[in-house]
């Protein structure tokens, strides 16, 4: 990418409005690389379970795995990010990435006469999710510095829209590599788009030409000893640590328990619509593609909606009380219902969709809020925090619904997820008075 010369001044050439686009592409690429592997294992658990000798204990252990190395790792990457820049850490998240996936695939797939142990296996698993963690924030960060406000929302949303993307794409193409070809197979692809997506990343990803151009001016004006000039050039005041930030905090937390809901929706969706409206195997695909396909499209709506509107705060809260209601509805009808009442099974998937949807399509509203509160240089350990508690929920959601069918029923798991929703109400914060006045008509 190239810059004119205007006066002396280092200006964004013609190109940089243009490039921004690849810089989202990169972010989404490095999302759905990582989403493959983390959203796209667990649906091999079938395979998982009578390749490596697991009973459900054990599956249970492996596959939770994942989500625990990634919320351990968020917060240290997203700090790390903030400190050495976005470009190397996504950089190197994605080459170690790519490397313990390839390591996976070498040593830890079972063979004619070789299986790994469970220890070996949760390790891998565990060893992927503490790499993988890179990916989110430092993605999120360069996305934030190469949009302006007004345009944010909409771009973090695309770039969240990664995330049921790779999954789905995970999820269609690994079941199939590892029962016709075996794990190292299905690891080994897995490392390839990594290593892909770090080829784009190195190409592609630099810090915007509005950085550099400010970093110049500024360093001009300390060197004229010009207060007025240095006071031009001189980026915003550093804000506090968004470890201290309540707001972020706020956010943080509220995301997490709407995430409660969707995870129950993709977690044990098909297991509920199998088990108790007796679904067939085409109306549970058709329900969870329709899940994931809505999901995506109300990212992108709400991410540009909410830029033209400048309410994400209010968004959040909205969503956060029709997903109570929409649960609360489902846990009704299924508790009336009852079980293995296959006629209602159009209408338990209707409620399974919408639901689902209305979980989900909060994120790049949310992690736009996040990191527009940090401030960019601070956004890489805001949009860690923020996932630290999303996969915090991931690890603990899956463990949870078995706990509550076991002591009840279906309809307390969605009255459970209703109840977390609406707990997010009053955690996400309101909108300032200031932000409502910044937005009225001039």
């Amino acid at each position: 990418m190239k810059n004119v010369t205007v006066d002396g001044t280092r200006m964004p050439g013609e190109r940089a409005a243009s490039h921004r686009w690849k810089v989202l592409g990169v972010g989404f690429a490095a999302n759905a690389s990582f989403s493959a592997a983390f959203s796209g294992i667990p649906t091999t658990a079938v395979f998982l379970r009578s390749g490596y000798h697991l009973g459900n204990g054990g599956l249970g252990l492996v596959l939770g795995m994942l989500g625990l190395g990634i919320a351990v790792s968020e917060l240290p990457w997203g700090l790390l990010t903030d400190r050495w820049g976005d470009r190397r850490v996504l950089l190197l998240g994605l080459l170690t990435t790519g490397a313990a996936l390839a390591g996976m695939a070498a040593f830890v797939a079972p063979s004619a006469g070789y299986v790994p142990s469970v220890t070996m296996l949760a390790l891998g698993l565990l060893l992927v999710g503490l790499l993988g963690g890179s990916v989110n924030g430092s993605s999120g960060r360069a996305v934030m510095a190469w949009f302006r406000e007004g345009e944010r929302g909409l771009a973090m949303s695309i770039r969240q829209t990664a995330v049921p993307a790779g999954g789905g794409l995970g999820a269609l193409v690994l079941p199939a590599l590892a029962s016709h070809y075996g794990f190292a197979s299905a690891y080994a692809v897995l490392a390839l788009a990594c290593a892909i997506t770090a080829g784009f990343t190195w190409h592609w990803l630099h810090e915007p030409p509005q950085a550099t151009a400010d970093a110049t001016g500024a360093a001009r004006a300390a060197t004229q000893g010009s207060n007025a000039a240095a006071a031009h050039h001189k980026s915003a005041p550093a804000a506090a640590s968004p470890l201290r930030n309540v707001g972020i905090w706020r956010v943080a937390l509220g995301a997490a328990a709407l995430c409660v809901p969707q995870l129950a929706v993709v977690t044990f969706g098909t297991v509920f619509l199998h088990d108790f409206s007796r679904a067939g195997v085409l109306a549970i695909s058709v329900t969870m593609a329709a899940v994931q396909t809505g999901a995506a499209v109300a990212r992108v709506w709400s991410g540009g909606w909410t830029d033209r509107r400048g309410n994400r705060r209010a968004y959040m809260r909205a969503c956060s009380l029709v997903t109570a209601g929409l649960f609360a509805s489902l846990a009704l009808v299924t508790g009336i219902v009852g079980a293995h009442h296959g006629a209602v099974t159009t209408l338990f998937a209707a409620m399974v969709v919408l639901g689902g949807v209305s979980a989900s399509a909060w994120h790049g509203v949310a992690f736009t809020e996040l990191a527009t509160q940090a401030g960019t240089s601070r956004a890489g350990t805001a949009l860690a925090i923020g996932n630290t508690c999303v996969f915090l929920t991931l690890f603990l959601t899956p463990l949870a619904i078995p706990a509550l069918l076991s002591v009840g029923s279906w309809p307390m798991v969605w009255a459970v997820a209703s109840v977390c929703a609406l707990i997010a109400w009053p955690i996400f914060p309101r909108a300032t008075r200031a932000a409502k006045v910044s937005r009225a008509p001039a």
